[in-house]
């Protein structure tokens, strides 16, 4: 059982770092055309700001729903048990 259990994560590590794929950041003149743009009324770069901010929060999200989740289980395991 042992084995298969280090044969299924070495084959999700190799599989994790060949399928990596190099990515360009941002250029310096994209950045500040999106600061700036903004401050002009620009409503590319109010929409580029919001799509950050959908990325960012989406984890967040879903890390908070599983540990709420994860409470009322424990919570339902522990007052069973009591």
């Amino acid at each position: 059982m042992k084995k298969a259990i280090l044969i299924f994560i070495l084959f999700i590590s190799v599989f994790a770092v060949t399928g990596t794929t190099t990515a360009s950041a941002q250029c310096a003149m994209c950045t500040i055309n999106a600061e700036q743009g903004v401050k002009n009324g620009n409503t590319q770069a109010k929409g580029i700001n919001s799509g950050v901010l959908y990325l960012m929060a989406i984890p967040y999200l879903m890390i908070g729903a599983l540990g709420v989740l994860w409470y009322k289980k424990y919570r339902t395991n522990v007052s069973k048990t009591s």
